[in-house]
């Protein structure tokens, strides 16, 4: 199968490609960037040049993207183009050339506002029948795009699967006190209890969805690694989230002190990926338990795939308070 991969030259892009080449398909990189695993060289924004690429395409998957890091750095007409009219240009020239699946990888962060609860507020259950209540043209652009994919199934029945990606970008966290108060790796593994997952684990729900797709018609699946908590814990997770992994993970301890690691004093939110488990058969190996295991053994707790794809950054200037401005 030809399989167009959109932002190839990106985190998630290279990753896909990579995967791609080593299988039976046909992968076909398209990004505004020139890389080794790009083939065409323009953007999603232009109608003629989508139309071009879509030629013997049977899936896409729509990676290429504007984030969160650009909010500061480019107008809100940027995000407009790319994410909104770039989804737009692709939805239409796949009507066009009768693909049988297409998946957006759409974020978490569109969820916005939901993710964080009011003070004495448990922690949030965050699943994919939250309501929605973006913060940024960042959350807002994606959730449109993510609408237009409904759309354009239900009025052209266009097979559409809509992943909402929470963190697995290996830069540091934008947060500066996230950066003074923790080790940079002792942050990320923190985050799988609960918001980050393996760029490996990401790109085996992409090619499932890809799969399933024609049956599923529309979707949409959060995509995190698998937390150990429950409905029952997130009133403690708020206020004691120590206390609440030991119970599920008792060997953490003493590998964060080895480590001088400290853990996160409270949690604000949990992503859920029972419907991607469920409806995709995915099924993701970095949890917070397997990366223990990990370093518990001085292995690197991150995927092989992780590891070739690296850090990129998402601008070409550096910036002296963090890895990208700040809104």
């Amino acid at each position: 199968m030809r399989i167009l991969v959109t932002g190839s030259a990106g985190h998630l892009g290279e990753a896909l490609m990579r995967t791609l080449q080593n299988s039976h398909h046909d992968a076909v990189g398209l990004d505004i960037k020139r890389s080794a695993f790009t083939h065409r060289v323009g953007s999603v924004a232009d109608r003629g040049f989508v139309k071009q690429c879509m030629r013997g395409v049977a899936a896409v998957v729509h990676a290429a993207t504007l984030h969160k890091p650009h909010v500061s750095t480019h107008a809100r007409q940027d995000f407009v183009d790319t994410n909104i009219t770039g989804t737009l240009n692709l939805l239409e020239e796949a009507v066009s050339a009768g693909i049988r699946a297409l998946v957006f990888t759409s974020t978490t962060s569109a969820f916005g506002s939901a993710l964080t609860p009011p003070e004495g507020e448990p922690a949030a259950w965050i699943t994919e029948e939250v309501a929605c209540l973006p913060r940024n043209i960042y959350g807002t652009s994606k959730l449109a795009a993510e609408h237009l994919c409904e759309m354009f199934h239900y009025k052209s029945g266009l097979p559409c699967i809509v992943l909402r990606t929470s963190r697995f970008f290996p830069e540091p966290d934008d947060d500066r006190a996230v950066r003074s108060a923790y080790d940079d790796d002792n942050a990320k593994i923190n985050e799988f209890l609960h918001r980050r997952v393996d760029i490996e684990d990401v790109v085996a729900a992409h090619l499932l969805a890809i799969e399933k797709a024609p049956v599923l018609g529309f979707d949409r699946f959060i995509i995190s690694a698998t937390s150990p908590f429950g409905v029952a814990d997130l009133h403690d997770l708020r206020s004691d989230t120590p206390s609440v992994v030991r119970r599920y993970a008792p060997c953490y301890a003493g590998e964060y002190a080895r480590r001088g690691w400290s853990m996160v004093p409270r949690i604000d939110r949990v992503y859920v990926n029972d419907r991607a488990r469920a409806h995709l058969g995915w099924q993701p190996q970095y949890d917070f338990k397997f990366l223990i295991e990990r370093l518990s053994r001085s292995e690197d707790y991150r995927s092989p795939l992780a590891r070739l794809v690296g850090a990129k950054g998402y601008h070409a200037e550096s910036f002296a308070e963090g890895p990208y401005p700040i809104e």
